[in-house]
């Protein structure tokens, strides 16, 4: 497990996942739903296809308007993964927006950010997000990180 050096807020980011619990075959759920928000249609392939590997159902938005605007026609979603640099969109008053409704607000929300940095990641804590995963995504660890979030266990990483 990559340790990462804090001062102040060293208890936020405590509950990473221990080094026993990476690898480990978790269960997805049976019909499993991510959505995936992101504008950059490589990292949307990229990341869908290590999510389909593992059976996992994928939806794309490209904004956080989008999924304001669709929030009725979406399935059942079990995670989202939310680029936390989307044009025209404050990422953070999404949360809000996601949290306030019933249908989305039990489904942790993890952010990705390419600027991976203690800063961003204390931010994303603090605006309501439920884990944080640094870009670039590491397509190795990246499985067992959805797994482990999709059990419970909160994963704060900066790659």
């Amino acid at each position: 497990m990559k340790r990462i050096k804090l001062q102040k807020s060293k208890e936020i980011f405590d509950n990473r996942v221990p080094e026993s619990q990476i690898g480990m075959q978790h269960s997805i759920p049976k019909d499993c739903t991510i959505l995936i928000v992101e504008d950059i249609v490589s990292n949307f392939v990229f990341i869908s296809s290590i999510l389909g590997s593992l059976g996992v159902n994928c939806e794309w938005k490209t904004s956080g308007y989008e999924v304001a605007e669709y929030t009725n026609s979406l399935p059942r979603l079990h995670l989202i993964l939310m680029d936390m640099l989307l044009p025209y969109d404050d990422c953070f008053s999404m949360v809000k927006i996601l949290r306030a409704s019933e249908q989305f607000n039990d489904v942790p929300i993890i952010a990705m950010a390419a600027e991976s940095s203690m800063d961003q990641m204390t931010k994303a804590r603090e605006f309501g997000f439920d884990g944080f995963l640094g870009k670039p995504i590491d397509p190795d660890r990246f499985p067992d990180q959805i797994q482990n979030i999709l059990c419970g266990n909160p994963v704060w990483e900066l790659n």
